[in-house]
């Protein structure tokens, strides 16, 4: 009981998400969904065939940073009560994730694909600046 007491903690903390705020960005995903495009431009603009195959490569890696990056605001960063605010926060996550992958922006070779990505991602980011100014 005495032992109990002596252990048990004094201060209680409590944050918003998983560390203080602070640590969490969308430009992370927005800079990597930027190199989707350029490399979708570069491959477009270019016929050799060593240069899209490398292409096709590191915009996949890409486009799965994007996902990774979205991925952890969806999930470690916003929270209920911000998906009580903005009921559509899921769909947004979902559709902006499914443009990131292979259905999207890695499956393809379009900018324009990349272009409704980084779309996507400017509307997660307008609600993620929102949640900051509360």
């Amino acid at each position: 009981m005495r032992l109990a007491r002596i252990l048990a903690p004094r201060l209680t903390a409590s944050a918003h998400c998983d560390l203080p705020c602070g640590v969490y960005d969308p430009a992370q995903a927005r800079i990597e969904a930027e190199s989707v495009k350029m490399i979708c431009e570069k491959y477009q603009a270019n016929t050799d065939p060593e240069f899209r195959t490398r292409a096709i490569l590191i915009k996949e890696q890409r486009a799965d940073l994007v996902k990774h990056h979205l991925w952890v605001l969806w999930t470690d960063y916003f929270k209920p009560p911000h998906f009580e605010k903005y009921p559509h926060l899921h769909q947004l996550f979902n559709e902006a994730t499914k443009l990131a992958g292979a259905a999207g922006a890695k499956g393809a070779t379009d900018p324009a694909k990349a272009d409704e990505l980084l779309q996507k991602i400017d509307e997660i980011s307008k609600i993620f600046w929102e949640t900051k100014q509360a």
